[in-house]
């Protein structure tokens, strides 16, 4: 017998974190181009790194970083079109350079005042072996529940189980986030350079985007 309408249990899941990772083509050969532009300017500053409101790294006057720049437009429009957003958005880059150096790390944060973030790795050195402590992920980026202890009813299987999302890059990835989403970056634990940018997507304002 046909269950009465109504009887069939309906699933929502709520409040979805959107969360993207794509590998960039063309990055065999944009990657080695960037790293040495970036290597150069962390010789040549006392903070690289630290100082990320500095300029925008993206406007630099080089192909490789154009075609970054062309790479990380089309990632936002089509995170937009999967999160449900069908209008059109205006919005700004605001993109700075990582070099992480052995012993390096980023202490948990996230980016205020913007729409989106991201990362693109540039190189990514291997850390097999580097620590014999399981309790370190070196080069891993680590993303944090939002809802904070909503892990805490959970059981195994759960959605909610593991309140942390880790994540170990490879060079050429692109990663994409919401802004308010805490994350950290674990200590590189070896000698070459760990090799990042990270961004934000700063929306100029619309009526549209609340509505009106």
């Amino acid at each position: 017998m046909p269950d009465a309408p109504g009887q069939t249990p309906h699933y929502e899941r709520l409040w979805p974190t959107l969360f993207m990772s794509m590998r960039l083509p063309g990055a065999e050969a944009a990657n080695p181009v960037i790293a040495q532009h970036l290597l150069a300017a962390d010789k040549a500053s006392a903070d690289l790194t630290g100082d990320y409101l500095k300029g925008d790294l993206l406007e630099a006057k080089h192909p490789a970083f154009a075609w970054l720049k062309q790479c990380i437009e089309r990632a936002v429009v089509d995170y937009a079109r999967t999160a449900g957003i069908t209008y059109d958005l205006t919005w700004a880059l605001q993109a700075w350079p990582n070099v992480n150096l052995k012993g390096d790390y980023h202490n948990l944060h996230n980016h205020p005042h913007s729409w989106l973030s991201g990362t693109y790795y540039v190189a990514m050195p291997d850390q097999t072996g580097a620590t014999h402590r399981t309790d370190l992920n070196p080069g891993a980026i680590s993303f944090y529940d939002p809802r904070p202890q909503a892990n805490m009813n959970a059981i195994l299987g759960d959605g909610q189980f593991d309140p942390e999302h880790r994540k170990l890059p490879r060079a050429g990835d692109l990663f994409l986030w919401p802004s308010f989403l805490h994350h950290l970056v674990h200590p590189n634990m070896v000698d070459d350079p760990r090799i990042s940018i990270s961004f934000n997507v700063v929306l100029r304002w619309k009526d549209a985007y609340v509505g009106l």
